[in-house]
């Protein structure tokens, strides 16, 4: 934001508070410093900036997701990053979701408002745009925040109105649960398994559900699948109705 990319030697920036009385910190008021590495959030010099931390808002690199989690759960941060969708299906991620120690934080998808693009990135789709200042924006319908700073839609209870009947709900072929391919469709008065797709955990509310465990579309064996009529079915999470109407 505030080099002129014309150095290999990794910095960091530090704001103090606005001296000035302006709403935005102008880029003189932010102390530029420089680091011994490369700006690896595994160095040690990192890890030292980041125990000073009290919150960690930041879009960590995809690839190392898991380990970039791992280390703000060690180090006992809050923090709202963002990630793909799919690192729901991790192990790590899912275990600290299930003990309901992260979260999603509000919006995933096309809910969150976009990443601001270089110039020279192409424009496609109806949530591309370019706003006031002139940023090119895109936003993607794969990525998520997730957090451990609350936040009220977590305690909301998702509101279900469909009744359970084994002709709309089969059960699938390895796994004693039902199958629910939408969220809404949870049905109201099922007291047992239910096998909802990943996203479901958008609107989970862990006073109004129990988390069970997870099956992936990982391909190792027949076991990380579920099966309907011998078709497999994408990752499913297996929850309970911990308030199922009777």
């Amino acid at each position: 934001m505030f080099s002129k990319n014309d150095s290999e030697q990794a910095i960091y920036l530090e704001y103090e508070g606005d001296k000035n009385g302006n709403n935005l910190p102008d880029k003189n008021e932010i102390g530029v410093k420089p680091l011994k590495g490369d700006g690896d959030f595994r160095s040690q010099e990192c890890i030292e900036l980041l125990k000073q931390a009290d919150i960690v808002v930041t879009n960590p690199p995809f690839s190392l997701f898991r380990e970039y989690v791992s280390q703000l759960v060690e180090y006992d941060k809050k923090f709202l990053i963002i990630g793909n969708i799919n690192a729901l299906t991790y192990k790590e991620i899912f275990k600290l979701i299930k003990e309901n120690n992260a979260w999603l934080g509000v919006n995933m998808g096309r809910g969150i408002s976009g990443f601001i693009v270089p110039s020279s990135y192409e424009l496609y789709g109806t949530e591309a745009r370019i706003d006031e200042s002139g940023s090119r924006i895109v936003s993607t319908n794969n990525c998520l925040w997730l957090t451990n700073l609350d936040q009220k839609q977590r305690h909301e209870d998702l509101i279900l109105y469909k009744k359970y009947t084994p002709q709309e709900y089969p059960k699938y072929d390895n796994y004693d649960a039902i199958n629910v391919d939408k969220t809404k469709d949870i049905p109201a008065d099922y007291a047992g398994a239910i096998g909802v797709p990943i996203t479901f955990l958008d609107k989970y509310n862990p006073a109004q559900f129990e988390i069970i465990t997870m099956s992936t579309m990982s391909g190792v064996s027949a076991n990380h699948w579920t099966f309907i009529d011998g078709v497999p079915k994408y990752a499913r999470i297996y929850i309970k109705n911990k308030k199922p109407q009777k």
